[in-house]
């Protein structure tokens, strides 16, 4: 039987007064999983309003750390329980395979734990400025905070910026994305039974032009924090600039992963691979452009298309697959656009292009691990964010050229470096302008360190401290300690 899904507003689950539902599918099947209401502008600016006065009220922001942190470890906790079902229903929305799902699932309620212990810390610095002036700088809640995920990462995204807004004291307001929303709603229903006091989160289905828009323009909103392409993520801070509130951005990226002939071959193919056909590509973070030294170009193109041949593409749920689906139709077909744009600008494709229509998958949503070569710098898909399982190796003669050619993009997300020579490879990664970096590694990071990049690629951090401080207003407080007049106008 199809779920109708429904808002949270105010610690309640209610539909929406707009009657017409949004099919929400399997991208491994076309399967209509559930139906997901579609907020109004007017739920969407009472939802905000509400927000707003649960956030002067003080019931959760005047909490200290400590009771929040113990709010926090009950969500982890409730999602520990149920991490099961929420790799289910990730692969089931999404289209990922079952052991990425599962791997997200774990990740979302470790981020619950970390922010939980991180506000047991001592915060704040103070100093004495002169010899009567002591002074404080501590850190307070925000406001009301617009999170507005993507669909690559629907569960982990939104607990990347709920549980450090939350913990931060901040009131929230969700917005997923519009055909991935049910991992949200499953992690709203697992905070409806902690001690989270009602009208603190709310969770808003909805089209970003409606809700989005909403939440990037209105004055009550104290920031937004927002994933997902570089065109909207303009649009959003643009919107944003009404009340000059908080942007917090997370965008695009077209990232080189540079391997030298020094490398270890088996490492850097492996990790290459990894680096782009995890998440069928679907990852902000992928090593979409693959810069390769001359001395072992032919070596590593011959060693790379094999193990991408061998890659099975399969239904999320089967243990063998190792790459699941494009999440919708419409992008799947923006690949398979793409891919004949490579074709038509005279990129070799050595493996791959086509959408899989055989072994049960013709159903879905699936694409073939594809692999170009002899690919130049001026190309449309060595420079524009493809999004997909579509990967481009470039030949490079020396130290210089491999900077100049990673660096040639709008983009810095990320980055990575193979190499034997540590001090080259440490030379180089210095050089390569993006905010998350490898050496002879790649995707590997944790909820300790921040996450985020250089130009288009936005602005400000998630994870970590860093995480903590998007969320929170810095003051300082200025102590006397000797109070008497000062006779400044006499």
């Amino acid at each position: 039987m199809t779920q109708n899904l429904k808002l949270y507003i105010n610690g309640e689950w209610v539909d929406s007064s707009n009657p017409e539902m949004q099919d929400i599918l399997n991208p491994a099947n076309q399967e209509v999983i559930a139906k997901a209401p579609k907020a109004t502008k007017e739920e969407t600016k009472e939802a905000i309003k509400i927000a707003k006065k649960a956030f002067e009220s003080g019931v959760w922001s005047d909490r200290t750390p400590q009771e929040r942190a113990e709010v926090l470890l009950q969500i982890a906790v409730k999602m520990e329980e149920n991490l099961d079902e929420l790799a289910q229903l990730e692969m089931r929305n999404n289209g990922k395979t079952l052991r990425e799902a599962r791997s997200d699932a774990a990740d979302a309620a470790n981020t619950f734990r970390y922010y939980a212990g991180l506000l047991n810390h001592p915060d704040g610095v103070t100093y004495q400025a002169t010899g009567d002036l002591q002074t404080m700088i501590v850190k307070e809640p925000m406001g009301v905070a617009g999170l507005i995920v993507p669909w690559n990462f629907p569960l982990l995204m939104s607990v990347w910026k709920i549980a450090p807004a939350l913990a931060a004291g901040n009131s929230i307001i969700l917005k997923p994305a519009e055909i991935t929303p049910i991992t949200a709603v499953k992690v709203f229903e697992l905070m409806d039974q902690t001690d989270l006091p009602k009208g603190v989160a709310y969770l808003l289905m909805g089209s970003g032009s409606i809700v989005g828009q909403v939440i990037a323009e209105s004055d009550d909103v104290d920031i937004v924090s927002f994933t997902g392409s570089t065109g909207v993520g303009r649009n959003i801070m643009q919107a944003a600039t009404g009340n000059l509130k908080k942007v917090s951005l997370e965008l695009g990226g077209k990232s080189p992963n540079i391997i030298f002939d020094d490398a270890d071959l088996e490492t850097a193919v492996d990790y290459a691979l990894f680096g782009i056909f995890m998440g069928a590509g679907q990852v902000c973070s992928s090593g979409s452009r693959i810069f390769v030294q001359e001395g072992v170009y032919e070596e590593f193109i011959e060693k790379y298309v094999e193990r991408a041949k061998r890659i099975k593409v399969g239904l999320g749920n089967e243990e063998s697959s190792q790459m699941g689906a494009i999440v919708s139709e419409k992008h799947m077909e923006s690949i398979l656009e793409y891919i004949q744009i490579g074709k038509e600008e005279g990129a070799h494709l050595a493996c791959g292009g086509n959408r899989i229509l055989r072994d049960g998958l013709e159903k879905g949503f699936f694409i073939e691990p594809t692999v170009f070569t002899d690919v130049t710098s001026d190309m449309r898909i060595v420079r524009e964010e493809i999004f997909g399982p579509v990967v481009v190796i470039q030949k490079f003669k020396d130290e210089a050229e491999a900077i100049r050619i990673a660096n040639d993009t709008e983009f810095g997300l990320a980055g990575a470096v193979f190499s034997k020579d540590q001090n080259r490879a440490m030379r180089i990664i210095k050089k390569v302008r993006a905010g998350i970096t490898w050496v002879n590694a790649y995707h590997l990071t944790n909820v300790q360190a921040p996450w985020g990049g250089y130009k288009q690629s936005g602005i400000g951090r998630s994870l970590g401290t860093f995480g903590l401080d998007e969320y929170q207003e810095t003051k300082q407080i200025n102590i006397n300690l000797d109070p008497k007049p000062i006779h400044f106008f006499e």
